[in-house]
């Protein structure tokens, strides 16, 4: 055995010793109980927040090593190699790693991908340190992961990037209902993150035969053509780029030139947050490829659906099967260099079945992903919503005329206003934001203000 591999396993017999498989959950919720009582609510209810709740956009007090610091749900799920599926989403029929009754609360240890990836090394804490970082601030889930991950034989050209954890089985859900998502709280676990543009990806990527897409130049594809190594199938030679972002004071700070930098507030939120919605015969198949969303919810990227949101989508299994993965640290719309600020978060859920007929989920949400936050409403548009089985659109256009189809059903159906009042409205009154145009799946969404209605919710 190499010494790598026998790093691995002691980092992964550590992990089981302490949390177990399946009985560390026992632990954890008696350690949490109490934090987790207190947890009762999100902003979309209107209730109770967690007791001293973190401030938003602020680094860590402490690097959060799995099982270490502040754990506020009831339950409790770290990202052990066997808990996690690196690249791929859940199936239809998928065995959970934890089950939950409705309306409770589970804390997910998210490991960010950045760092992890083969084009990085495979291996976090070289890469890391390498940048600095203190070895003991290098997250043990994370090395462990990297090393120890089984689930399926990694191909980095052909596999999402993601580390996604769960699937968590609510009980009560069932195909035909809506099972509402509320991030509680966002802590980052490290104070440092990472901003990568690949070779292929982005808004400014070469096309497939290699020439520059419309409306640019060969010159002013990114990264530049002359450094895409992609071609020697050795992704440590792809010429990808990687920005290391340290976290200073509550804000992300990168180098301006000279000794100049720039500095930008974090904003953490899940960029992936979704239920199963595809069958497929392996865990690595392409239907099951986690970078492009569906109507399974999976990656949406938006930015909106940070602490005290709630993320509404549609249920096709039982249980719901819900899974997390994909933590930033901040993004802006568009996401055009291909990933935001990539940073691991402790996340902490509530989750709730909505069933059809009690008006506790718009409408629109029990057949299409629809987001809310404290002051707004965010019907979305996808372009092409059916997962990554049967070749993928691009096309803005589609998410723009989907984004809109949803915001005339919710006002129509959820407000009762009239539809051609309703696109009336939308026009001159609604912002329509492009969520990320990276996924293979584009996507936009609208944020509808709340305070233009009389009673802020719907019927």
């Amino acid at each position: 055995m190499d010494d790598a591999a026998h790093e691995a396993g002691r980092i992964r017999d550590a992990l089981l010793t302490r949390f177990g498989r399946r009985g560390f959950l026992t632990a954890a919720t008696a350690v949490t109980a109490a934090a987790g009582a207190g947890l009762t609510a999100g902003a979309p209810s209107a209730q109770a927040a967690p007791a001293a709740p973190p401030r938003p956009g602020h680094g860590p007090r402490q690097v959060l090593q799995p099982h270490r610091g502040p754990i506020h749900g009831t339950h409790y799920l770290p990202s052990l190699p066997d808990q996690v599926r690196w690249g791929y989403v859940p199936a239809l029929g998928a065995e959970p790693v934890l089950r939950v009754r409705s309306g409770e609360t589970v804390t997910v240890d998210s490991v960010s991908h950045e760092g992890l990836l083969e084009d990085q090394g495979r291996d976090p804490e070289a890469y890391f340190t390498g940048h600095g970082v203190d070895r003991a601030d290098v997250l043990q889930d994370a090395v462990a992961i990297a090393r120890a991950y089984a689930g399926h034989t990694r191909d980095f050209d052909a596999d999402g990037p993601h580390v996604i954890t769960g699937p968590v089985f609510v009980e009560g859900a069932e195909p035909g209902d809506v099972l509402r998502i509320e991030p509680l709280s966002l802590l980052p676990r490290v104070p440092y993150g990472v901003i990568s543009s690949r070779h292929g990806k982005g808004a400014l990527a070469r096309q497939a035969d290699g020439s520059a897409p419309d409306g640019i130049t060969p010159g002013e594809v990114m990264p530049p053509v002359g450094t895409d190594g992609r071609a020697t199938g050795d992704p440590l030679r792809y010429g990808n780029v990687s920005v290391f972002t340290p976290v200073e004071r509550g804000e992300a700070v990168l180098p301006l030139g000279g000794q100049g930098r720039v500095a930008f507030p974090l904003n953490p939120h899940m960029g992936t947050m979704g239920v199963a919605f595809a069958e497929a015969p392996a865990v690595n198949a392409p239907e099951l490829n986690s970078i492009p969303p569906t109507l399974g919810g999976g990656n949406l990227d938006i930015a909106l659906l940070g602490d005290g949101s709630a993320l509404y989508l549609p249920v096709r299994a039982e249980g719901a099967l819900f899974y997390a993965g994909d933590p930033h640290f901040a993004m802006g719309d568009g996401e055009v260099a291909l990933t935001a600020l990539e940073g691991s978060l402790r996340a902490t859920f509530r989750l709730t079945v909505c069933k059809p007929g009690s008006g506790d989920a718009p409408r629109v949400a029990f057949s299409y992903p629809f987001g809310e936050t404290g002051d707004a409403w965010l019907p979305v548009g996808l372009s092409d919503p059916d997962g990554g089985a049967h070749g993928q659109g691009s096309d803005l256009d589609v998410a723009m005329r989907r984004a809109v189809v949803n915001a005339l059903d919710f006002l129509q159906h959820d407000t009762g206003m009239d539809r051609a009042t309703a696109y009336a409205y939308l026009s001159a009154a609604v912002d329509f934001h492009v969520s990320q145009v990276v996924d293979r799946t584009v996507g936009v969404h609208a944020r509808i203000p709340k305070s233009h209605f009389p009673r802020g919710h719907w019927r």
